[in-house]
């Protein structure tokens, strides 16, 4: 079981990957800092960093649920619901901004607990249990902002949360940071974090040992839908405005970011310093691609073909180990 102390040649192999993705990035960043003089300033750098920010928030909580064999495709919506709740009690309740944001991410760890229990109690298929989420969210974004914008502008302490400076970087970015960190944490230091990986290796071995897989998996997506609207709040104070159109395709960044930095499809491999090169990776390239001019679908194409490739790597290291 992955809870179990890991080898080193498996410590070795996950290292190598890792270290794979980082000089990818690196790749990268060379070669489009050669292609064009406008990529490497900073104001381009710290724009990088921003849109990295909520991205990442999503992949590293899509992480946890891959990791135990799972996918979510409503973390995008999700994201949206996030923010158009805190929308509602901020604006149309005129409640306080701290009320808001905690309502935000309730109701994203809502969502993921919904989610989990589908999955684990219904036995509904994560595919497809997560698609009708992701349709209802998409749905209720729409009803409760009554199809328009939900704008912030006239709340400047809230959009102060993504656009703070504190040392030159904005706020937005240290809460990706910081959530990273998190994360980081509880999947390498705490029971979640050995439960997940022990889900994800086999979950009928887990279930025999004593591990109450149910309970642990509605846990997991949960904390998944709460840094699904943490992101959500980052990007409606971006933006100072809550769009409740937005957020579908997110979840794809989020989960090409995971697989991208290591996670196996197939459950019980991943970690969060992986997924975030991979955020990276994804942000630089779609950044790249756009300063030097070329077209938005064929930037989805190439993201696409480097998804399929970093698939396709970890079926072949599977193969091999």
């Amino acid at each position: 079981m992955a809870n179990q102390k890991r080898g080193p040649a498996q410590l070795s192999a996950k290292t190598v990957q890792t270290l794979l993705a980082f000089a990818s990035l690196i790749l990268l960043l060379i070669i489009f800092t050669i292609a064009s003089p406008n990529f490497f300033k900073f104001e381009n750098l710290i724009g990088i960093l921003l849109a990295t920010s909520v991205n990442g928030i999503l992949a590293v909580g899509i992480t946890f649920i891959i990791i135990t064999g799972g996918i979510d495709l409503s973390v995008g919506t999700v994201m949206t619901f996030g923010s158009v709740m805190a929308g509602v009690f901020i604006t149309f309740w005129n409640l306080p901004i701290a009320i808001g944001v905690i309502a935000g991410v309730l109701a994203g760890a809502f969502c993921g607990f919904l989610n989990g229990f589908s999955i684990a109690k219904l036995k509904i298929p994560p595919f497809i249990a997560t698609l009708g989420m992701m349709m209802i969210t998409k749905g209720l974004n729409l009803v409760l902002s009554g199809t328009k914008p939900i704008y912030l502008v006239d709340k400047p302490a809230f959009g102060q949360i993504a656009a703070f400076p504190v040392l030159g970087i904005p706020l937005g970015v240290i809460i990706f940071f910081i959530s990273a960190l998190i994360a980081a944490f509880i999947l390498s230091k705490t029971i979640l974090g050995r439960y997940t990986y022990a889900i994800g290796s086999n979950e009928e071995a887990a279930r025999l040992s004593g591990i109450n897989t149910h309970a642990w998996k509605m846990g997991i997506y949960s904390l998944g839908g709460a840094f699904a609207g943490i992101a959500g709040i980052v990007m409606a104070s971006r933006l100072q405005s809550a769009q409740p159109a937005l957020g579908a395709g997110y979840e794809l960044d989020a989960i090409a970011a995971a697989v991208i930095g290591g996670s196996s499809l197939s459950g019980g491999e991943g970690g969060i310093l992986g997924t975030v090169i991979g955020a990276f990776i994804i942000t630089v390239l779609t950044n790249g691609l756009r300063i030097l001019s070329v077209p938005q679908e064929w930037q989805m194409v190439v993201t696409g073909m480097i998804v399929i490739g970093a698939v396709y790597l970890d079926i072949l290291r599977r193969k091999v180990q």
